[in-house]
């Protein structure tokens, strides 16, 4: 078996979720496209508990909720918002901020909206990815900030800013998959390091002359130093008008590798967006979501949950 056909379209949206009980289904039929397992003792049969929406197993009596392991996991958010939400974060091209989120599903409070979204982006990352491969441009750009005094916001020396390196193969003329990520510095064990990480070895990378780049060689890539890398900038400076467009750049330098996921997840799935419904749910494969704690590193605050019209370290 396979799991359900995705909507397409808000048509079909409307026509798929008309009830709780269609709801509820899709999400049984995509977590177990070939039939209920328990995962406790493997039995295949199961009762429904309707009172409290969960399977039953009926060899061992283990109780499993359907969002169980999702990003919806013990979410007081009802389903239907959750798969509107799902909806909008995968068809709606540039993506939206947390503001405009709130104002589509409806929701009162800022700080659900943003907890929702943070949430669906964390099933965007796919473990065990396949890598990059082929010809491969690699470089770094800074994200945010100013630098002041002499040779203000040049080079890797730039200060108050955050550091991300990318890479992009390249199939024909144009892009093909992308992989970005935070870093410390472009020392050379970084850079190769996430080298190692995102492309496979024997890969052609090209990459400017700065020499943290000078040992690839050594780690099993063909080394080309070029003078311009037309793809990986191209793709900088759309993630740089993202983040100023959708999110005016309003984007907290704890949450920016989310925020380079769900780039990086969109610009991959540029071409089938809404293929991506089920993953962004973590229905795909059980994956949960951040916790409060998990997002800000410390017990909710208040003011942290306010619309950042005023935030500190923004990027």
């Amino acid at each position: 078996m396979t799991r359900p056909e995705f909507p397409k379209t808000i048509f079909e949206f409307q026509q798929q979720f008309p009830t709780e009980e269609a709801q509820l289904d899709f999400l049984i039929k995509s977590r177990w496209p070939n039939g209920f397992v328990c995962p406790r003792c493997g039995n295949k049969e199961y009762s429904w508990i309707s009172t409290r929406k969960l399977l039953q197993c009926k060899a061992c009596s283990y109780q499993v909720s359907v969002t169980s392991g999702t990003a919806m996991h013990r979410s007081r958010i009802p389903i239907p918002i959750w798969l509107q939400a799902a909806y909008l974060v995968t068809t709606h091209t540039p993506g939206m901020s947390a503001l405009q989120f709130q104002r589509q599903v409806g929701l009162h409070n800022y700080a659900t909206a943003f907890a929702m979204l943070h949430k669906l982006r964390s099933a965007m990352v796919k473990p065990g990815r396949t890598k990059l491969s082929g010809i491969v441009e690699v470089d770094e750009t800074f994200i945010g900030g100013e630098r002041h005094g002499e040779g203000a916001g040049r080079g890797r020396g730039a200060t108050s800013k955050v550091l991300v390196v990318g890479a992009v193969d390249i199939q024909g003329k144009y892009a093909n998959r992308v992989r970005l990520k935070i870093i410390p510095n472009a020392s050379s064990i970084i850079l190769t390091a996430f080298i190692k990480e995102n492309i496979e070895s024997g890969s052609v990378i090209k990459t400017d002359d700065w020499s943290g780049y000078f040992g690839l060689e050594k780690a099993g890539y063909k080394h080309i130093k070029i003078p311009e890398l037309a793809h990986i900038h191209r793709v900088f400076s759309n993630l740089k008008t993202w983040l100023l467009g959708t999110h005016h750049g309003a984007v907290r330098k704890q949450h920016l590798q989310a925020y380079l996921n769900e780039f990086t997840f969109r610009f991959n799935r540029r071409k089938t967006p809404m293929a991506a419904f089920q993953t962004v749910l973590g229905l795909a494969k059980e994956r949960k979501g951040p916790t409060y704690r998990g997002l800000y590193g410390i017990a909710k605050d208040k003011k942290l949950w306010e619309h950042p019209s005023n935030p500190t370290e923004l990027i």
